[in-house]
């Protein structure tokens, strides 16, 4: 048979894959079979140099699992790992390789006069990779709560649709946060389908949600998961927000044995007694979490709103995250707890999208 028939260089492949792990034909039917092996005729069909016959696409499935992670060698005996046990890393791995084998099988199939199954597995666009990594991607069948602050009363009283007796009463009008909390939960929803994504006020949550995957939102003066966790932490970095006449609103981080302060810059002016916000200066920290050491907690915190909201788009804006994600990964790979300080420039109004990768916008980073 020619070495360049389609059936041919399927069979090549799948012959290259199992002796690239140096492993038996016994040995990779019993991985693929599970808890009943697969018989080895069939494994040397599949493997014919002369007369290859085509596997079906759930055995092809079987191949990119075992093949995907190393992991799968480890033992004594190979085998095939789960889908849910696996990393984003290997599961990419997994899917790659399985179109591969799914695009070689679909010219065999040609190659024999038959069209193939259309159960051929649907390429996986540029969004989905991007969706499937960065710290914004959790395990399959975990937890994550998102927590934000509840308005003062002294505010809520001034706002409409906040009374819970109101026909029109709008919960989510009582949550501060709202465009930090808007945007990351349609990320989160879109990057975890496998996973519920709960949303909580800071001073209800229930002891489930402590040990889920936290990520709180806002700062120390009113959100008191972001309070509490920073002083837990072993952060080099310090929030001071004092808030009354005379006091002082900064990020505080110690460099070579000095104390640096990172304020946000407003501009005067007369119609807004406050000034106008021109830049702020946001957190981004993930760490184990002090409350279960198979979770994490994640702060995203500005002085402002804006910041929070900023920091939170460097990495879900689609221009922006994967470079972001990936100087996270490049810097910090090896650690489980970082953080980064960043500047949140806004210009005519508009909160812009912080990239880490420019001097222009990193402040102070660190790992432990």
């Amino acid at each position: 048979m020619d070495s360049q028939d389609p059936r041919q260089l399927l069979a090549q492949r799948l012959r290259g894959l199992r002796k690239g792990r140096k492993i038996t034909q016994p040995q990779l039917a019993a991985a693929l079979g599970g808890g009943e092996p697969l018989s080895v005729p069939l494994i040397s069909s599949w493997e014919s140099q002369t007369n290859p016959h085509i596997p079906p696409p759930s055995r092809l499935e079987g191949y990119a699992a075992v093949f995907a992670t190393s992991r799968s060698f480890d033992g004594a005996v190979p085998r095939r790992i789960s889908s849910k046990e696996m990393t984003d890393e290997e599961r990419r791995a997994m899917t790659e390789l399985l179109q591969e084998l799914m695009h070689l099988r679909s010219d065999a199939m040609r190659a024999m006069g038959s069209e193939p199954e259309t159960t051929a597995v649907r390429p996986v666009s540029e969004a989905e990779k991007s969706l499937s990594s960065g710290p914004w991607r959790y395990a399959d069948d975990n937890t994550i709560t998102i927590v934000c602050a509840g308005w003062p009363t002294h505010m809520l009283a001034e706002m409409p649709y906040t009374k819970v007796d109101d026909p029109d009463f709008i919960e989510l009008l009582t949550y501060s946060e709202l465009d930090a909390l808007f945007e990351l939960h349609g990320h989160l929803r879109a990057a975890n389908p496998g996973n519920q994504v709960n949303l909580r006020m800071a001073d209800k949550l229930a002891s489930d949600d402590y040990t889920s995957h936290l990520i709180s939102l806002g700062g120390v003066d009113w959100n008191k998961i972001t309070s509490t966790t920073m002083q837990r932490l072993p952060l080099p970095v310090q929030q001071i927000a004092d808030w009354g006449p005379g006091g002082e609103q900064y990020f505080q981080v110690e460099e070579n044995g000095e104390i640096v302060k990172h304020k946000s810059r407003l501009e005067e002016n007369a119609s807004q007694p406050k000034g106008i916000l021109l830049e702020d200066v946001a957190l981004f920290a993930r760490a184990v979490s002090p409350f279960n050491r198979k979770r994490t907690i994640t702060i995203c915190n500005g002085m402002y709103g804006r910041g929070t909201y900023g920091v939170v788009r460097a990495l879900t804006d689609t221009r922006f995250r994967d470079r972001n994600s990936e100087y996270l990964r490049t810097r910090f790979g090896s650690s489980d707890t970082y953080c980064i300080l960043t500047r949140v420039p806004i210009v005519n109004g508009a909160t812009l999208t912080p990239d880490f990768t420019s001097s222009d916008y990193t402040l102070f980073e660190w790992a432990e």
